[in-house]
Parts: C-alpha cells; structure tokens; sequence
C-alpha cells in the first residue's frame, strides 16, 4: 500500500500522506516510505522544492498509537522512527513547504516545524497533546522549539489545549495562515518563489539557517528519542494511549 504518493512537476515534488483511515498516523511503515521518497527526491535533479501534503481532512494526527500500544520489547517505537524523519527534513537540501489543510496533532506538529516554510488554513487546529497520553513531546522539540515562542511553547506544551491556524502563525509554528480557499495558491507562490533560487544557493543558504546548533541535529534527535520511548514503555504511557484508544479519560485524572 502506498501511504506516501509523490509526484512531480516543474520542479515541485508533492509528497502527501495517503493513510486517512486513521487520519495519517505516523506508522513505521508509513514513515519508511517517507524516508524512501525523501531520498529518492533529493537525488533526482528534477525535483527542486518539497511540499509535504496530506489526503483526507487530518494532516497528520502524530504517531501511530496502536502500533505503539501493541510494541513488544526491543520493537522500534514509531516516536524513534520520526526521529530519522525529522533529522532527514531538518537537513534537507532542497527547501521543503509544509501544506496544512487539515487538524494536525503531537508528531505531526513535528513535521511542520522541519519543513522550511508552512502554511495552514485558519480554521486547522493544532494541540501538543502528549503530556495528555502521559508521554512527552522530546522527539519534536528538536524541530518544534526553534521555531515557538518561548512563552507560546510553555503554555501549550504543558496544557496540551488546542489552538488554530491564526495563532499558529502569530507564535511562529506556520509561516502563514490564510483562508480554506487561499491555501493551494499561497502555496504554490512559496513554490514559485523558491524555484527562482539556484539550487546550490538553496542548500547553502538552509546550512546558514541550521548553523544556530550547538550540536548537531542527530545527536540530539538519538537523545530525544531514547528519552520518548521510555516514557511510552512507561505505566502511565502505557494507560494514557489505552486511554486515547478507547477513548477514556486516563486513571490520573481527578474525579469529579
């Protein structure tokens, strides 16, 4: 099954998440096909500009619970697959624009903060609802928390409460928020914009806006992602993707 589609055409390589069923989940299996179709783009001359789409009315809804719940020891967790994403986007040559037409959720928010440009509808909400699960965001924070305000990333880290479009670009998540209608043109105005660049002065210029690391993006992604997947193997994880799977609220609530 085909859970990546790409296509290209003067010079944009659209990639879109094609897993709506269950709202594009970040499974291992749709994230290897990313991985594949990202390496097949940066080699192919043809391709110039990424923009990273989605099927469905749900850009991506973060990383694939039952997979998770079902994990056996020594499994690698879809949350440390994402890690070799988002390094992978993080250090992309070629500029990648996330297209955000939908509600988008924990990893998938991670996504958004790789890419180089985003713009997502107003009416797309947004949540950082990890801590909801019992787990915490680390693996995204490595692309997430270059780019928040500061005070913006504390309160919506530690509540986990939604926001939409219009604040995600007032605190730096999206580059711009526009109307539903508006969304295919803004985005292929960043694309024609960005195809005028040479392609050399491209990667060169991303080196210049990566430079800002004390260490690099990998190094600190293998950390973040240790550190994730031990709060998802841990008791409370465990009960808080039960929890969102069969839509309770998790034992750590208060009863009212």
């Amino acid at each position: 099954m085909d859970l990546v589609r790409t296509v290209t055409a003067a010079g944009v390589t659209t990639m879109t998440l094609d897993s709506p069923a269950n709202r594009n989940a970040l499974s291992t299996a749709l994230l290897r096909q990313f991985l594949e179709a990202l390496a097949a783009a940066s080699a192919d001359p043809a391709s110039r500009v990424i923009v990273l789409s989605h099927a469905g009315p749900v850009f991506c809804s973060g990383v694939d619970l039952k997979e998770t719940a079902s994990a056996r020891p020594g499994d690698k967790l879809p949350a440390e697959m994402l890690a070799d994403v988002l390094a992978v986007l993080w250090e992309f040559p070629k500029p990648v624009v996330a297209r955000i037409g939908g509600p988008a959720r924990a990893g998938g928010l991670g996504l958004i903060g790789a890419a180089d440009i985003a713009v997502c509808t107003r009416a797309a909400t947004f949540a950082f609802t990890e801590v909801r699960l019992g787990v915490i965001p680390a693996v995204i924070s490595s692309t997430v928390l270059p780019r928040l305000a500061p005070r913006a990333a504390s309160e919506l880290y530690l509540t986990g409460d939604v926001f939409d479009g219009t604040r995600a670009a007032d605190i730096g998540l999206v580059t711009a928020a526009v109307e539903d209608e508006d969304l295919d043109a803004t985005v292929e105005g960043f694309c024609a914009s960005l195809t005028r660049g040479g392609p050399l002065a491209l990667a060169g210029t991303k080196q210049l806006l990566r430079r800002t690391r004390n260490e690099s993006i990998r190094t600190e992604l293998a950390e973040l992602a240790q550190r994730s997947a031990g709060y998802f193997k841990s008791a409370e994880g465990r009960e808080g993707v039960a929890a969102a799977r069969e839509k309770r609220d998790p034992s750590w609530i208060p009863s009212a």
